[in-house]
């Protein structure tokens, strides 16, 4: 019998106002697509949204997300001190949990490059049986935070924070996330992990 994996909604929200309105191309979701493309080996079903850093509107594009069934959405960008950067405060006001050793590590990572890292307000919620995580705005960055530091042989230094999104979306009552070991591993107890063939 081949593998069969769970095919998986992914809402994707990019939050700039400048490239919302044209002014600069987004980078953001090329970015999210192109890492969670390569790190899953679901089938993946994209929801993308580029929008204005607006507080009701931020919120009410995830609420729409979970509701479209998405088991896991991502954001990008608006996390930072500046006056409107708001993705934690329209995340926080549609959660039913916060999960915060999400923002703790995105930061442990982050400050292995820069000390502003501490700036950074990333934030992460479960609403119904959806995770949704903020993360940074810059495409190194997400990369960086979801695959975690490896040394020069490969080794993990850092664990990056997709590494627990797995077994997080089981807990949650969403699908099987099957991740592609050598990008990515996730992490589940062993009485939680599933047969190849699904």
């Amino acid at each position: 019998m081949s593998a069969s994996y769970d095919t998986v909604k992914v809402g994707l929200v990019s939050i700039s106002d400048r490239a919302s309105t044209g002014v600069y191309e987004d980078k953001g979701l090329p970015a999210l697509q192109d890492w969670l493309g390569r790190a899953l080996r679901n089938p993946l079903q994209y929801e993308t949204r580029l929008i204005a850093d607006d507080e009701a509107l931020i919120s009410q594009t995830l609420i729409e997300l979970v509701d479209l069934g998405c088991a896991l959405v991502l954001t990008t960008g608006g996390t930072g001190p500046a006056p409107r950067d708001v993705t934690p405060e329209a995340t926080l006001a549609i959660a039913d949990k916060v999960m915060p050793g999400f923002g703790e590590q995105m930061r442990q990572i982050s400050l292995q490059f820069v000390p502003t890292a501490i700036l950074s307000r990333q934030v992460a919620v479960i609403r119904g049986s959806s995770l949704i995580i903020n993360l940074p705005g810059q495409p190194k960055a997400i990369a960086q935070t979801l695959e975690g530091l490896k040394d020069a042989e490969g080794q993990q230094q850092v664990p990056g924070i997709f590494a627990a999104v797995p077994y997080c979306v089981d807990l949650i009552g969403g699908p099987y996330l099957q991740t592609d070991e050598a990008l990515c591993k996730a992490f589940r107890p062993k009485g939680a992990e599933r047969t190849s063939a699904g």
